[in-house]
């Protein structure tokens, strides 16, 4: 197969699947890992499709739920910004909740040494944190989703059901002023609803690549958040409609 055709294919399978690896790509069009990642790069190039360590993703579509093995990678140096910035959020003592994404992930790495007590369904982040003695974790079982590394359904919506936290970080897939705050697929919505009704303060953590999107799930309003932490400066509108809603912007180390 000619290296456009190849292409052309390869910008197919990341289209209709959201997100993809250089090993499944590899295997799928029978060439080396070095031969897509070069494929990718042109790609991404073209404007087709962004690059992450170990594969490819695209942002488009209202269904767009990208595997969180490519997502850990992907703007990495924005989480990290976002997760220094959660900090001032959080108190020795305090019981916190973190989500499935990989943002709340670069969050519990900055809390190993605090003295709280942590509920996740993020099997990334107990493993993290089980190695830390001055954390107490909790965990949320369920059905395990191997694409999230996370654990959702019936069971970890019962589970949560009877805690109550001080402070919980959630993350979605769009933000909009228009459309609110909108995720993906219920999979994940289910569990964080339960976990805005049970916190007493809930802050959604959220790259500037998130923003004037909307997907495919409703899943709260902005006057039922606490606070938006994001990266970058957001425009003016964004901070006006949500001094409207009550609900506080962090989008620089001066707020």
């Amino acid at each position: 197969m000619i290296g456009a055709v190849r292409r052309q294919k390869i910008a197919e399978v990341v289209r209709e699947k959201k997100s993809a690896s250089v090993t499944e790509l590899a295997k799928t069009f029978s060439v080396t890992d070095e031969t897509i990642r070069r494929d990718l790069k042109v790609l991404e190039s073209e404007g087709t499709l962004k690059r992450s360590y170990g594969g490819a993703y695209v942002q488009t579509g209202v269904d767009n739920l990208v595997d969180v093995n490519i997502r850990t990678t992907a703007y990495r140096d924005s989480k990290e910004i976002i997760a220094a910035r959660c900090l001032r959020f959080v108190s020795n003592g305090d019981t916190i909740f973190l989500d499935n994404s990989t943002t709340c992930f670069y969050i519990a790495k900055l809390l190993q040494d605090m003295r709280i007590t942590v509920l996740t369904n993020n099997l990334m982040i107990l493993n993290l944190l089980a190695k830390c003695p001055s954390i107490k974790l909790i965990g949320i079982g369920g059905n395990y989703s191997p694409t999230e590394k996370a654990f959702y359904g019936p069971i970890a919506k019962l589970t949560i059901q009877r805690y109550y936290v001080d402070t919980s970080f959630l993350s979605s897939r769009s933000l909009s002023l228009s459309s609110g705050i909108t995720d993906s697929t219920d999979r994940w919505n289910d569990v964080r609803r339960i976990v805005l009704e049970h916190s007493q303060h809930t802050y959604f953590v959220a790259d500037y690549s998130k923003f004037d999107n909307t997907s495919f799930v409703h899943l709260c309003d902005f006057t039922e958040a606490t606070g938006i932490i994001t990266d970058r400066p957001l425009r003016k509108e964004w901070h006006e409609s949500l001094d409207k809603a009550d609900c506080l912007l962090i989008d620089s180390d001066k707020d």
